[in-house]
């Protein structure tokens, strides 16, 4: 065991173990325990209890990556006010201010980057352990945790889709089968390579932080990444694709629900959202009407209005009395005064008649 071996021997027990106890319940679930989907779903359910365990850390990746966008335009402005300055005064106070920066915004741009630092030594793990699969099942190399020879010898033969998961493209001996399902594998590695960067940088970036050398720096890694995987992939055993695979096709759908609901100030991603928060309200949203609230009156018959109470007129002897009775007091009250002081006219008794008759004239005495 070379010194490597030995600073990677915890993480291998430990890649080991999860491994053998996810292909435990398997097996008690009833699949074959010498099947490869067994231990293919072993190295799945590997994947998901690492990532459970990086999401307090992707977290702080995208609070990192969110502070690097958004001092991106001072960034921009520290860049330009030393352009063409090489001397080391000159470089020396760039970094000073560009480190008060990161301070001043509480960010660091390594904290991007440290899910994939701290998934590179299980990455190593998980392919010193395959690699060493044939070695343990020959008796050449002792068990690693509770992996153990049976087991080995178990997983060096699981195959899947007809090839072992120990197996590699440069070691298949000219198998063309073991080297078309490591080529598919290579592709499906470096699609969601590129595909999980893109999603990243693309969507949810403002379009200040598209630009500058910082932003073409993270598109030449936007296509090399992949590049360099594909190149290398050709030493990778098959279940260290699969590995990969697993994990890339997991952040995807991690940053396809954080973009979604969680979109970086001013990027693609924060315009959709308003969009569609504006298509959704454009409907109006579907109010649960109380049943207390709804109107049960019967629709054959109108409702009369209420009638509102009124003072009593004062009673009249003819109909429209009130408004003459009304105008008499008025024009009562103005002609009082006058009548006071008008001199009385004397008329003269009416003559009265009896029953109509003509009473005649007392006759004279002579």
């Amino acid at each position: 065991m070379d010194w490597f071996d030995s600073l990677l021997q915890p993480i291998m027990i430990a890649v080991a173990w999860i491994m053998v106890q996810f292909h435990s319940l398997f097996g008690a679930l009833g699949m074959d325990p010498d099947g490869g989907l067994a231990w293919t779903l072993s190295i799945v359910g590997l994947v998901i209890v690492i990532r459970i365990l990086l999401i307090p850390l992707f977290f702080k990746q995208i609070k990192a990556s969110r502070g690097m966008q958004l001092l991106a335009p001072e960034m921009q402005a520290i860049q330009k006010k030393y352009k063409g300055k090489t001397d080391p005064a000159s470089r020396e106070a760039m970094s000073r201010e560009t480190m008060e920066l990161y301070r001043k915004h509480g960010t660091n741009p390594f904290a991007s980057c440290l899910p994939i630092l701290l998934q590179s030594p299980i990455f190593f793990a998980l392919f010193r352990v395959l690699s060493s699969l044939e070695k343990i099942s020959n008796g050449d190399m002792k068990a690693v945790g509770p992996l153990d020879q049976p087991l080995a010898y178990s997983a060096e033969h699981a195959t899947i889709f007809g090839a072992p998961l120990s197996g590699t493209f440069m070691r298949a001996d000219g198998n063309i089968h073991i080297q078309l399902v490591t080529i598919l594998l290579i592709v499906a590695m470096s699609a969601t390579t590129f595909l999980t960067q893109r999603q990243l940088t693309m969507k949810n970036m403002p379009p200040a932080a598209l630009q500058g050398p910082m932003a073409q720096q993270q598109k030449v890694l936007l296509y090399v990444l992949p590049l360099i995987f594909a190149f290398s992939g050709v030493n990778f055993p098959i279940g260290v694709l699969i590995y990969w695979t697993t994990t890339n096709l997991w952040s995807m759908g991690q940053q396809f629900y954080t973009i979604r609901r969680m979109p970086a100030p001013g990027s693609q991603a924060e315009k959709a959202m308003l969009e569609r928060r504006a298509r959704k309200g454009k409907g109006g949203p579907v109010v649960d009407v109380p049943s207390e609230v709804i109107d049960d009156r019967p629709r054959g018959q109108r409702q009369q209005p209420k009638r509102k109470d009124r003072a009593k007129p004062r009673p009249t002897s003819a109909p429209g009395a009130p408004a003459a009775r009304a105008a008499d007091d008025s024009s009562d009250a103005t002609d009082a005064p006058a009548a006071d002081t008008a001199t009385p006219q004397t008329t003269p008794p009416a003559t009265p008649k009896a029953n109509g008759k003509k009473k005649k004239p007392r006759p004279s005495q002579s």
